[in-house]
């Protein structure tokens, strides 16, 4: 089972642009709370989500083709990545998510890019973000534009959950660790 310290070790040298650690750290949260959802380990969901893009940074176009060899190599089980690996499925490979976590990382991934625009958009940061307000951004197609909103709500089918019940848990899982992602905001 992968830990957190060794996600952050493998991580250390293949993610190193300030706005990728900050999306890692954002997923890793998300899957934390994701876990606790389901009853499972916070943290091992939180390194499968922190160690997700392994290969991004320097493969952005060939995403995921990098991922499975060197962390096989690195002694991450094939489990862990092919949990990593299903969060590309339909998009840049065919691994489906089977598991709650699988299922889970392919939904939170896009989910917390519109989290995030959200929150920065706010005074208080994700601090009093709503689940209400989150859904009118979602809602808007040209906010956060890049963040792919079928992809999400495929992802809540594949989990049997309403987007609103996602999106309230990963508020809540990234809200705990507001300063660390920069969604604090201002006291004002």
């Amino acid at each position: 089972m992968l830990t957190l310290e060794k996600a952050q070790a493998l991580i250390a040298d293949t993610v190193t642009e300030e706005h990728l650690k900050i999306h890692a750290l954002n997923v890793s949260y998300a899957m934390g709370a994701m876990a606790e959802h389901f009853g499972e380990s916070v943290e091992y969901w939180q390194a499968i989500g922190l160690l997700h893009d392994y290969d991004y940074e320097a493969y952005p176009e060939e995403h995921l083709q990098h991922t499975e060899a060197p962390l096989l190599a690195a002694g991450v089980a094939p489990e862990d990545v092919r949990a990593i690996l299903s969060h590309g499925y339909g998009i840049l490979n065919d691994v489906k998510p089977e598991t709650p976590m699988e299922k889970s990382l392919f939904t939170v991934d896009e989910l917390t890019g519109i989290i995030q625009a959200c929150a920065r958009m706010r005074p208080r940061g994700i601090r009093d973000l709503e689940v209400k307000s989150f859904m009118k951004k979602f809602k808007d197609k040209k906010f956060a534009a890049k963040c792919d909103r079928a992809l999400i709500l495929q992802g809540c089918e594949l989990l049997g959950m309403e987007l609103q019940q996602v999106a309230a848990i990963c508020i809540e899982g990234m809200r705990v660790h507001a300063a660390e992602i920069g969604l604090y905001g201002t006291d004002e």
